[in-house]
């Protein structure tokens, strides 16, 4: 594990903050008049707000959601052209089983469960009854769906616009954010932010403590795929993947509900941090290249009406893994693994533990039941245990809230999967549907925080978890 430190971010980049002091007056969100000093720079302030939402996959939209509907004024800031995140832009179309794994209890619903039920009056969702693949939607109407939501909730959304700098006022406090878009530099200030980026870009950029695993799981590269079939395909892969350097690794996917598009997530970039400019550039094009590796090998080695038609590319790459921020509580290993319950729990998750390895091909899939797979395409499976038997297997894990509230600035959270967590219980918890979870979460507690004029740290964790409750959301 890599531990960045504060100090060391610092030195390197921002000196120690940047000063809101030469603000000279603060504009509304209707208002570019006024400007304030930042770098040197005079800057107008774009707006000015209760809540900053940085990141506008469905975690950070929810979060946006929930503290608009209890009476925030928010703001979402999100650098593509629409929100979901890896849901939408990654085309990963997934969402896994809202139960338990002993499928009688349903231990998640909130917002997760609003939008399928959104979704589904549009017949853009197909409900299966594999845990592991239990939703499957249409990435391109949950982009309009989320659309709905934000405008519904009176959430201010900016498109386009990348996080650029954090900024302090003379105490320290983080006072605002500066970003870039088709208008040029601004400022966007606000009360409390959450950090929504996946990558925890502005908790780094504010210097705080985090880390990387040694071995990240790496990300991947979908696509859409016309005249696709499976079993050929595999068959295929095993046999001539070495011909066209396509790495060993993980195949599955999912066919467009009403449709004949099948989402394939089957490339694999290992070695890569994509926290890392240079690493994020390279992953980019190397799993577009495996994805016309895919195409080039079938076009070889099946017949011209078998060859599947490359119909769309995610805009961005499946991004897994890459930094997380150190928060006041870590979830541990064992904490999820043997299924912990916590007093300060927002979060209820199931999924498996999958071990994507970077040192080998293939993933580990490890059971609330104590049970081990080792798994690899066209390979059997080798089976095993991970835990001894035990009388009664748990059926769920959870998340405290403590692992979203970072150690400093008392205005600030994170939601997503730069959240505080040791590495096998992060490769359970770090699936959408827990995500999901967490935004809501963050938001709530901003929220809260906000009414009650309080530090973060300091708002009652039963609060929050009432609110949840009240708002929809199942708490255990």
């Amino acid at each position: 594990m890599r531990i960045n430190s504060r100090r060391k971010f610092i030195n390197n980049l921002f000196a120690g903050g940047i000063s809101l002091g030469a603000i000279n007056t603060l504009a509304s969100c209707e208002s570019r008049t006024k400007v304030a000093k930042v770098s040197n720079a005079e800057l107008p302030v774009l707006c000015e707000t209760d809540i900053c939402v940085l990141g506008g996959s469905c975690t950070g939209v929810f979060a946006a959601i929930r503290a608009a509907r209890l009476g925030a004024s928010v703001v979402v800031i999100e650098k593509q052209n629409s929100f979901g995140g890896v849901a939408t832009g990654s085309l990963v179309n997934i969402w896994h089983s809202l139960h338990a794994t002993d499928g009688k209890q349903q231990i998640i619903a909130g917002m997760t469960q609003e939008t399928i039920d959104r979704l589904d009056k549009r017949n853009a969702i197909t409900k299966n009854t594999n845990p592991n693949s239990a939703y499957v939607f249409n990435s391109q109407e949950l982009k309009i769906e989320l659309d709905e939501l934000v405008v519904e909730a009176n959430v201010k959304p900016y498109f386009h616009t990348l996080f650029s700098e954090p900024l302090l006022d003379d105490s320290g406090k983080l006072a605002g954010v500066v970003v870039d878009n088709k208008s040029g530099r601004g400022i966007i200030k606000a009360k409390y932010f959450i950090d929504a980026t996946g990558d925890g870009d502005l908790c780094v950029r504010l210097g705080l403590d985090n880390y990387t695993f040694d071995l990240l799981q790496p990300p991947t590269t979908c696509a859409h795929f016309e005249n696709w079939n499976e079993k050929e395909f595999n068959g295929i892969l095993k046999q001539h993947r070495a011909e066209f350097n396509i790495p060993e690794g993980f195949v599955w996917g999912a066919t467009l509900p009403g449709t004949k598009s099948y989402m394939l997530a089957g490339t694999r970039v290992y070695q890569v941090d994509c926290s890392i400019a240079d690493d994020l550039t390279r992953a980019e094009i190397e799993g577009r290249r495996q994805i016309r590796a895919f195409m080039d090998m079938m076009r070889k080695y099946t017949t011209p009406d078998n060859v599947p038609r490359l119909t769309a590319l995610a805009s961005y790459i499946g991004i897994r893994e890459t930094r997380h921020i150190k928060c006041l509580h870590q979830t541990t290993d064992k904490d999820s693994m043997y299924c912990v319950r916590y007093d300060d729990a927002i979060a209820n998750g199931r999924y498996r533990f999958d071990i994507h390895h970077q040192d080998k091909p293939g993933l580990t899939f490890r059971y609330l039941d104590g049970t081990e797979v080792y798994t690899r395409p066209g390979y059997p499976d080798e089976k095993g245990r991970w835990r001894d038997k035990l009388p009664v297997d748990p059926t769920f894990y959870q998340v405290p809230l403590r692992s979203l509230i970072p150690q400093k600035y008392d205005n600030l959270m994170v939601a997503g999967r730069m959240f505080d967590s040791e590495i096998i219980a992060f490769s359970g918890i770090r699936v959408m549907v827990n995500m999901n979870q967490m935004g809501e979460a963050a938001g709530i507690t901003s929220y809260l925080a906000l009414n009650r004029n309080k530090k973060i740290k300091e708002v009652s964790a039963a609060e929050v978890r009432d609110t949840l409750r009240k708002g929809g959301s199942i708490i255990i």
